[in-house]
């Protein structure tokens, strides 16, 4: 014979309730006024790729590391 479940709709219904007031419907037809891609491109285009100076650090300490410490450099990759 099976087991009935406990019906649990009464304890979620609240849960229900504050969910819906949280969030916000969203209409079946948003979409963005225009297309954002361009938008991404330009400003790929626009702004250089900067690197910044700790990972530079970063980098020369590993190649140290695999200087000092050859055997890890298995481990180091193993890692990427």
């Amino acid at each position: 014979m099976t087991e009935k479940k406990p019906n649990l709709d009464h304890e979620s219904d609240p849960i229900k309730e504050l969910l819906k007031a949280a969030m916000p419907r969203v209409a079946e037809d948003a979409a963005p006024s225009r297309d954002l891609w361009l938008e991404v491109l330009r400003k790929m285009d626009r702004e250089p790729v900067r690197i910044p100076w700790f990972d530079w650090v970063l980098v020369g300490g590993l190649v140290v590391l695999a200087a000092v410490f050859p055997s890890a450099i298995p481990v180091f990759l193993y890692y990427l």
